[in-house]
């Protein structure tokens, strides 16, 4: 995958991955691996942090579709190797802030209707910290996840 084309995005937004796919990847063992790898990839990355969540969420059972997901990512991170995080000094005249922002989708995932949270908090003007998790329990409503999130 050295000279595969980039994609502008690591995941398409409506793209719903399910473990009821039925075509079973044959060497399962590889997928694994290059999964591990790519989590360590979310410690600098934080625009990766969903959809490695997401494809992580199959390691049991990897089907086609998931290794399909797995490329996409891939081919992202090949078109983007100059991005990272940049680490900018506070301005001098403002008092430092920290700032949160989480968001969550509600009953998203088609196969057990969980919802997944995510949030970045901002110290001054950098990224300090950031997750993206899939919910253990099924939220009844908006409102709900949403506050879940936050918690």
């Amino acid at each position: 995958m050295g000279n595969a084309k980039g994609m502008p995005k690591p995941m398409l937004s409506n793209s719903k991955l399910s473990k009821f796919d039925y075509v079973q990847l044959s060497d399962p063992t590889y997928f694994r691996s290059i999964m591990g790898a790519l989590q360590y990839v979310t410690l600098i990355r934080p625009e990766m942090s969903f959809s490695i969540n997401k494809v992580c969420q199959f390691l049991a059972q990897p089907l086609e579709d998931h290794w399909k997901a797995v490329k996409r990512i891939m081919r992202y991170l090949s078109g983007t190797l100059h991005h990272g995080l940049l680490i900018q000094p506070a301005p001098v005249h403002q008092p430092l802030s920290l700032i949160g922002f989480f968001d969550a989708d509600w009953a998203a995932d088609p196969d057990d209707r969980m919802s997944t949270s995510g949030a970045c908090v901002y110290l001054g003007p950098n990224l300090m910290s950031w997750w993206s998790k899939k919910q253990p329990l099924v939220a009844r409503s908006t409102s709900e996840v949403e506050y879940k999130s936050l918690a």
